[in-house]
């Protein structure tokens, strides 16, 4: 293993771009990983062999989210901007991303995983965000998860912080597939389906497909980014949800 918190390798004779997840325990999205996803699909996204991404991830769980640490109001502004951005990068970029998820999905790791075009979930996993019983939101997934799941199922989510299982999610749209191996189901995809294509083609399906997606989620990204690490940052019940979540005790709001 290196000192690296992303694998990274091409598979499928230089076909499938394979990005894996790899920071023990749980795969915090922090700003090395965003840093690192970031500049692995930047190399890649202009290689016009490339017929897809396939994102998994090492251990048990995909991602219990993004850092704590990062989230306090001296780094709050500045993990948004970089988190957005990976995720404009995400949907934006000219080929499928199929997301492989085992164990926990959560926040930050949630909202990476919906920039992809295909989540396929194995049978144990659990999808939520969080946020909102420290004190906060989700910005991202405030833009993605109505666009992916629809308005009331994504209010439903990110309002309660209640996280979902395989079949919820499948029935909710959240996952598109149920597999007892997610990363080997998404082998099997790209060999059925995307292996035997053009891969000029499917980037130029890709562009028409997502691309009025990608626009309005990007100018979404920007106002939520403002409300979260600028206006909410700055309550009192923000802090002390992040507070004491660190100190493993129960918030005590204020409502303000």
């Amino acid at each position: 293993m290196t000192d690296s918190p992303l694998q990274t390798w091409l598979d499928r004779d230089g076909k499938l771009l394979r990005l894996r997840l790899d920071r023990p325990k749980a795969n915090i999205i922090d700003a090395a990983m965003i840093k690192a996803l970031d500049t692995a699909l930047a190399a890649q996204e202009n290689n016009k062999d490339l017929s897809a991404v396939l994102l998994d991830h090492a251990g048990p769980h995909f991602s219990f989210g993004a850092s704590i640490e990062e989230h306090f109001p001296d780094q709050m502004a500045g993990m948004l901007a970089v988190l957005h951005g990976l995720l404009k990068r995400m949907l934006a970029f000219p080929c499928p991303i199929l997301v492989a998820v085992r164990g926990q999905c959560l926040g930050g790791g949630l909202e990476v995983a919906l920039a992809g075009s295909m989540i396929l979930v194995s049978s144990d996993a659990k999808l939520g965000q969080p946020e909102i019983k420290l004190g906060v939101f989700a910005p991202a997934a405030s833009c993605l998860l109505p666009e992916r799941i629809g308005p009331a199922a994504a209010e439903d989510l990110l309002y309660t912080g209640r996280s979902v299982g395989a079949d919820e999610a499948l029935r909710m749209g959240l996952a598109d597939r149920v597999a007892d191996d997610p990363e080997a189901a998404a082998l099997a995809w790209f060999d059925a389906y995307y292996a035997p294509l053009s891969a000029s083609a499917i980037r130029f399906a890709v562009k028409a497909a997502r691309g009025a997606l990608a626009r309005r989620v990007a100018e979404r990204l920007d106002e939520v980014e403002h409300l979260c690490g600028v206006d909410l940052i700055k309550t009192k019940d923000a802090l002390e949800g992040l507070v004491a979540f660190q100190e493993k005790r129960p918030p005590q709001w204020s409502n303000g």
